[in-house]
């Protein structure tokens, strides 16, 4: 890996005044009025100062890496531009996915690829990533998470790294977003890796032994025949039911009012949010004390205007204003679907055993992007679920069910070359020419692409040629 040093504290050199020294020798012992201006000028001149370039602070290792191939006039290469691009086109067109979400997938160490996963996320829910480097190789995978910050897909904001370390990942949003996961190896290097994404609530279930399901209103819902709007949720429970400090917090109020009964305040400095709780039957905190994730802050009860309602605990998030609560505390699904697909298959040229259709993610609702006639040549490039993502001979890329590929082992059929033609690298007029196939020779089909055959020469060499 390439490094680059650099110096936080880069000096200001001051340029040397001859102009000055001159008027000095001069006046010396002359008109004070001149002796005055020659100092004025001296002291401008010495004011100026060399243009030094402001140092370069990186905001991730990958960014740091990126700078070292710039400096070192690599990314002026074609490899070292195709990195650069691949790491641009990973969040411009990345893969839609909903969590939890589980792949396998391959980057070829020949080529420059990068990969990336979008996903949406709501505030409250706290992001877990994990990544595996199946690799006996020293490697460097540079995992980064990217806030799309406005409606473009080209506004990004870097929002987090990857520790290389444990190759884990966590954040909370701080509001509703689109994310982008960027995973992309040094130059040289890949091979097989797996991603594993899931949420999780950020803070823990307020009432103790309860879920999501015991709760029975909902932020937003009208109260005072539509006066208001409820602000928080309604969790219900037995009388006396513990009720447990989410998160590690500071008890900023303790009362009892006549809407919310007896309450406990607390404030929760590592998000900078205000939890409030109401109509407890008892309270067991004081005011100026701090609680710990889990403690008992007092049980369920009725107090105040719920005196008429079942016991039940209101529990508000304030920020800035109300906070809907539910997806702070609501568990979700984290474990995702099982991986169908055959890992031998990752990095390997396979075929469609049938016409197949390929979607443009791995959401069962996504829409069709391509159709693949039978024996249709591309290279499997991840896993997920019953899917395989696939890399089309034109460079377009989706995903397809594992049951409608198969391995390339066996000839479709053999063909005799009339004409002398060119064996070519890829699918297409302007690719790039291996050998010629003479007049006579056999060509072992193995699969097909558009207008192009796919096989082997009866030397061996691998590439595809026209349909005759």
């Amino acid at each position: 890996m390439l490094n680059i040093f650099y110096n936080k504290n880069l000096p200001v050199v001051n340029s040397v005044s001859t102009v000055g020294i001159t008027w000095h020798s001069y006046l010396n012992g002359r008109n004070p009025v001149l002796i005055l201006i020659a100092a004025t000028l001296l002291l401008l001149s010495s004011c100026r100062s060399e243009i030094v370039p402001e140092p370069f602070l990186p905001r991730s290792e990958h960014e740091t890496y990126l700078h070292s191939l710039e400096q070192a006039n690599l990314i002026q290469t074609a490899i070292g531009h195709d990195w650069k691009e691949a790491s641009e086109n990973s969040l411009s067109k990345p893969v839609d996915i909903k969590l939890p979400f589980e792949e396998q997938f391959y980057l070829d160490p020949k080529g420059v690829e990068a990969v990336g996963y979008r996903f949406f996320v709501l505030r409250g829910k706290r992001i877990e990533v994990e990544i595996t480097v199946h690799s006996v190789d020293s490697m460097i995978l540079f995992a980064d998470l990217f806030r799309q910050s406005g409606d473009s897909i080209y506004e990004w904001t870097h929002v987090a790294s990857a520790d290389r370390d444990s190759c884990r990942l966590e954040f909370e949003p701080r509001r509703d977003a689109n994310y982008v996961l960027r995973l992309q190896p040094e130059l040289l290097r890949g091979g097989r890796f797996s991603v594993l994404i899931s949420e999780v609530p950020s803070i823990g279930f307020p009432v103790k032994g309860k879920n999501s399901r015991s709760i029975l209103s909902f932020f937003g819902d009208p109260r005072d025949a539509g006066r208001r709007k409820h602000h928080g949720v309604d969790i219900f429970a037995s009388r006396h039911t513990p009720v447990i400090a989410p998160v590690n917090a500071n008890v900023t109020r303790v009362g009892e009012g006549e809407v919310g009964g007896r309450y406990v305040w607390l404030h929760d400095p590592v998000r900078s949010m205000n939890l409030y709780f109401a109509h407890l039957e008892t309270q067991e905190v004081y005011r100026g004390t701090s609680v710990v994730a889990g403690q008992v802050i007092g049980t369920v009860g009725n107090s105040g205007n719920a005196k008429t309602t079942s016991p039940h605990l209101h529990f508000g998030i304030y920020s800035r204003g109300p906070v809907d609560p539910y997806y702070f505390i609501a568990e979700t699904n984290t474990v995702p679907v099982k991986i169908f697909g055959d890992s031998l298959f990752l990095g390997e040229f396979v075929r469609s055993k049938r016409t197949a259709f390929i979607k443009y993610s791995p959401d069962l609702a996504s829409r069709i992007v391509d159709t693949l006639d039978e024996h249709s040549i591309m290279k499997v490039t991840a896993l997920t679920d019953n899917l395989y993502r696939v890399l089309l001979p034109d460079g377009s890329s989706g995903y397809i069910r594992e049951n409608q590929v198969e391995l390339i082992r066996n000839a479709i059929q053999e063909k005799t070359i009339p004409e002398a033609i060119a064996l070519l690298e890829s699918p297409g007029k302007n690719a790039v020419y291996i050998d010629n196939v003479k007049p006579g020779e056999k060509f072992t089909i193995l699969g097909k692409y558009n207008e192009y055959f796919y096989g082997k020469t009866f030397t061996g060499r691998i590439g595809w040629i026209p349909i005759l």
